[in-house]
C-alpha cells in the first residue's frame, strides 16, 4: 500500500468506527417491563430496499423539498451534476464521500424536535406504504421468539428510530447529526453509518447488551453491508442485488426475494439505481447550495 494512501485509510476506519459507535450509543433500546425471552440473540435489518422499497433518505429528501428546504433550482443543477458523474463513469471517492455528508446539512440550523416531527408527516406521505410485506413479516418472527429487532441505516438515526417505532421494533442503529442545545450543526459524528460502519455500530450494541453475534441474524439487499451480514451466525439476502445473491449462494446463506415476478425484480433494480441517483443529486444540490452561501 503506498504510504500517502496508509493514513487516509487509517482515517476512513477511525471514522468508521467513531460512526458505529456513536449509532450504538444512540440506539434505543427496549423498554419493556419484562426482559427478552431470548437476551443474547437479536436480528439486524438494512433498511433501504431490504425493509423498505426505495431509499428512506431520498423519501425524506423528496418531503424536505415539498417544505422548502431547498429550490428547484438546486434540484435540477444537482441532477445534471450527478447524471454526469453516473454516465462518464467519474465515481471519485472524495467526492463521494462528501455528497453523502452534505445530505444531511439540509438541516443544518434546524432542531431536532422539528425534524421528527416533519418525519412523523413524510413517514406517512411516502413511506408507510413502502414497507416490504415479507420482511416485516420476517422481523415479527424474531421478535416472537423472544429476540430483539435493530435497524441499521445509513438514515438520519431521527427518521431510523421513527421507522423502528412504527413497526414495533426495538429500536434503530443510524447516522448521528451533530446537534448543540437541540439544534443542528451540520455536521455528523464520524461519518455515515454505511458499510463498515454498519459492522462497527453491531459490535459495539452486541459488547454493550451482551450480544452473542453467532445467534443473530442480519439482512440487507447489498454487497455493501457485506461486513455486516459476515458478523452474525445467520446472514439472509433480501431482494439482493447481483454480487450479494451471488455471494449469498456460494456461502450458503438464505436468500428472500419479495419482488413480485422477473419482470418486477428488474423494474426493482432499475428504480433503485434511479433512486441512488437521485439521492445523489440531493446532495450535491445541497453543497452546491452551501458553497453559494
Amino acid at each position: 500500500m503506498p504510504s500517502a494512501e496508509r493514513p487516509r485509510r487509517l482515517d476512513l476506519q477511525q471514522r468508521s468506527v467513531l460512526a458505529g459507535e456513536a449509532a450504538a450509543s444512540a440506539a434505543e433500546v427496549e423498554t419493556a417491563l419484562v426482559a427478552p425471552a431470548d437476551p443474547t440473540a437479536a436480528a439486524f435489518f438494512d433498511v433501504d430496499n431490504t425493509i423498505m422499497q426505495g431509499a428512506s433518505i431520498f423519501h425524506l429528501a423528496r418531503g424536505l423539498y415539498r417544505r422548502k428546504f431547498f429550490t428547484t433550482k438546486d434540484l435540477l443543477g444537482a441532477i445534471w451534476m450527478q447524471t454526469y458523474f453516473r454516465v462518464a463513469g467519474v465515481e471519485d471517492p472524495d467526492h463521494l464521500e462528501k455528497s453523502r455528508a452534505s445530505a444531511l446539512s439540509i438541516i443544518e440550523g434546524r432542531t431536532v424536535a422539528e425534524l421528527e416531527q416533519i418525519g412523523e408527516e413524510i413517514f406517512d406521505e411516502g413511506m408507510a406504504h413502502r414497507i416490504w410485506p415479507g420482511t416485516r413479516a420476517q422481523a415479527q418472527l424474531h421478535l416472537d421468539e423472544g429476540q430483539r429487532v435493530w435497524l441499521v441505516t445509513a438514515a438520519p438515526v431521527e427518521i431510523a428510530r421513527l421507522i423502528a417505532r412504527r413497526l414495533g421494533l426495538t429500536g434503530a442503529l443510524g447516522t448521528v447529526s451533530e446537534h448543540v442545545d437541540g439544534v443542528y450543526t451540520g455536521r455528523l459524528v464520524g461519518d455515515m453509518l454505511h458499510g463498515p460502519a454498519k459492522a462497527e455500530a453491531v459490535k459495539a450494541l452486541a459488547a454493550r447488551e451482551g450480544l452473542d453475534l453467532a445467534r443473530c441474524s442480519a439482512y440487507s439487499d447489498s454487497y455493501n453491508d457485506l461486513p455486516m451480514l459476515s458478523l452474525v451466525g445467520d446472514p439472509c439476502a433480501v431482494n439482493p442485488d447481483s454480487r450479494l445473491r451471488a455471494h449469498a449462494r456460494q456461502h450458503g446463506w438464505r436468500v428472500r426475494d419479495y419482488r413480485t415476478g422477473r419482470k418486477a425484480a428488474r423494474a426493482g433494480l432499475a428504480a433503485a439505481a434511479l433512486t441512488g441517483a437521485a439521492s445523489g443529486a440531493v446532495a450535491v444540490g445541497v453543497a452546491l447550495r452551501s458553497r453559494r452561501r
